[in-house]
């Protein structure tokens, strides 16, 4: 097998590993890699690799989270486990409108918007929006600091927020970060609870590529698909611990420029370099 394919699997791992978890959109990024950077490999890997590479990304938050996750870990006290279970049935009513959505609609949703023009412009218009809700919020104290404080329906709220994720370039983290924001929660809450809610949507949408693709790999294939999901991996732990800790002294509003010049990148690369 080509080394060089292997180098790609990392770079590719590297970015979903930051992009991910960053509210700076993931598409946005691969779009441009994706002119750049061609595995040779078949469209339709391809198109399963940059999915399936997320449960690479997945792990970390299990794995940084496993004992806040864990209901029946033996360290905690019955009411510690009642709150893990309260949280995660948050999460599976947060996690409804995407899963219905996305399951009836991802491919149409996909033929309509997936292209550079669309995902630049959803780029720009969450920067704008994840100002100006920075500055809105800069003098107002949050609603909720506790997952305890968080409510069923602003977990629904929430997730209905994550439904605006399924049109390409606008950020899973992002709309759902900015979801939590408006409806009153703290940065911390806001971003812990985008983490918890990937765990459901992205398996399922892994499973369901690995499903379409038969899980018949080429020995290559299964070494990219495992290099590449290994440095998602140990980048995602990394992104993780560096966003937790940037918002405990920071807001958005570096996120929200980072995306407005990507989109303009977007842009004028694909109308004047490719």
């Amino acid at each position: 097998m080509d080394f060089i394919e292997i180098i790609k699997a990392i770079i590719l791992g590297i970015i979903e590993g930051i992009t991910e978890w960053l509210p700076i959109s993931s598409t946005g990024h691969m779009i441009i890699v994706d002119e750049l950077l061609q595995l040779n490999m078949s469209e339709r890997f391809k198109e399963m690799f940059l999915v399936v590479i997320q449960l690479g990304a997945i792990m970390s938050v299990v794995v940084l989270y496993f004992n806040k996750l864990n209901p029946f870990s033996p360290s905690k006290s019955y009411r510690e486990k009642r709150a893990t279970w309260n949280l995660w049935f948050k999460v599976a009513v947060a996690t409804i409108p995407a899963a219905v959505i996305g399951f009836l609609f991802d491919d149409l949703l996909n033929e309509l918007f997936y292209n550079y023009m669309t995902v630049a412009i959803m780029l720009i218009v969450y920067g704008i929006l994840f100002i100006v809700i920075e500055n809105r919020n800069r003098y107002k104290r949050p609603l909720v600091n506790d997952f305890s404080e968080l409510t069923y329906r602003t977990a629904l709220a929430i997730g209905l927020f994550q439904v605006l994720a399924l049109i390409p370039g606008t950020s899973r983290s992002g709309a759902t970060i900015l979801g939590a924001m408006l409806v009153g929660t703290s940065r911390n809450i806001a971003a812990e609870f985008t983490f918890f809610l990937a765990i459901p949507v992205m398996f399922g949408a892994s499973l369901l590529k690995l499903v379409k693709f038969g899980l018949a790999f080429t020995g290559p294939e299964l070494v990219i698909l495992l290099v590449g999901s290994l440095v998602a991996f140990l980048v995602s732990i990394v992104a993780i611990k560096f966003l937790l800790r940037y918002i405990k002294r920071n807001d958005f509003t570096a996120f929200g420029y980072y995306r407005i010049l990507l989109g303009i990148i977007v842009i004028l690369f694909f109308n004047f370099f490719n």
